[in-house]
C-alpha cells in the first residue's frame, strides 16, 4: 500500500521521539516501554496517532500492558477521545488532545499583505508580546521555545503578531504563532505563519501545526496544513500499594 509522503514523513519523526522500538501499523496500536519518551511527560502514557495507526509508549511494563489491553480494540480516534479513554482507564490528569497537521511546498496556500520581519528569538520585542497576553496564550504558542527567527508584525514600534518554529528531531519545524488580543480578527496569525511556514519549507523541514482551540486549526487548514492526526497524553492513576491500575470511578477528576 502506498503510503502518503507527508503523513510517512510526520510518522517517522514521532517514531524518533518515541525513544524506542515503535511502528505506525494499519489499523493497530503498537505500545512501548520507554521511560524516556517524549510523547508525554516522564511517567505518562503519550498516545499519538497519524492515519489509521497508533502509537503509544508508557514508562514501564506494567502500565504499558494495562494499556495495551485496554485501548488495543479502540479504533484511532476513540483512543484519543477523552471521554472514551476516561470511561475505560483511570485517568488522573490528561494534556490535550492536539490535533496534528502538516504541509508540504505542494499544498501550502499563503497569505499576506502585510509587512513581515524577522528578528531574532528571544528579541525584546517579541519578550514584550508575551508579557502581554494572558499566561495560558503565550504557554500555548510557544513562541518563547523557538529556535528560527521570529516573523512579526508591527503595530508602530510595537510587535502584536509573531510566529516562528521550534526546531524538533526527524528536521520537524514546530510552528508556534500568538496574535496580541486587540488586534486578532485582522488575518495576521496567517501573514506570521506562512512567512514561518515558508522559511522551514525552503530549509527542507516538516512544518508541524499542533493545535487544541478551532481558531488556530482553521489558520492551518487555510494555510494548506493537513489534519492527519491527534497527540495525547495521559497519568493513569495506580494504587501505590500494588501498583495496579485503580479500578475506574474510584478516582477523582484532577484536571
Amino acid at each position: 500500500m502506498t503510503i502518503d509522503p507527508l503523513l510517512d514523513r510526520a510518522r517517522h519523526m514521532w517514531v524518533g521521539l518515541a525513544g524506542t522500538a515503535v511502528a505506525f501499523r494499519a489499523g493497530a496500536v503498537d505500545v512501548a516501554v520507554s521511560p524516556r519518551s517524549s510523547l508525554c511527560p516522564a511517567g505518562w502514557v503519550g498516545i499519538v496517532s497519524l492515519g489509521d495507526a497508533v502509537i503509544a509508549t508508557a514508562p514501564d511494563d506494567h502500565l504499558a500492558g494495562i494499556v495495551r489491553r485496554v485501548l488495543g480494540g479502540l479504533s484511532p480516534t476513540a483512543i484519543t477521545d477523552p471521554a472514551v479513554v476516561r470511561d475505560v482507564l483511570p485517568v488522573g490528569q490528561m494534556l490535550g488532545p492536539a490535533t496534528l497537521a502538516y504541509c508540504d511546498t505542494a499544498g501550502f496556500r499563503p497569505a499576506g499583505s502585510e509587512a513581515v520581519e524577522a528578528i531574532p528569538a528571544g528579541h525584546a520585542d517579541l519578550t514584550r508580546l508575551l508579557s502581554r497576553v494572558p499566561t495560558e496564550d503565550a504557554d500555548e504558542c510557544g513562541l518563547a521555545d523557538i529556535t528560527s527567527r521570529a516573523f512579526v508584525v508591527r503595530s508602530g514600534a510595537e510587535v502584536v503578531a509573531a510566529a516562528g518554529y521550534e526546531m524538533w528531531p526527524g528536521d520537524a519545524a514546530h510552528i508556534g504563532v500568538l496574535t496580541a488580543p486587540a488586534h486578532r480578527g485582522r488575518g495576521l496569525a496567517r501573514v506570521v505563519a506562512t512567512a514561518a511556514a515558508a522559511d522551514a519549507l525552503e530549509s527542507d523541514l516538516l512544518p508541524q501545526w499542533r493545535a487544541r482551540i478551532p481558531a488556530s486549526r482553521r489558520v492551518a487548514r487555510r494555510l494548506g496544513f493537513q489534519e492527519l492526526g491527534r497527540q495525547f497524553s495521559i497519568r493513569v492513576v495506580t494504587d501505590p500499594r500494588t501498583d495496579d491500575a485503580i479500578p475506574r470511578g474510584a478516582v477523582p477528576d484532577e484536571a
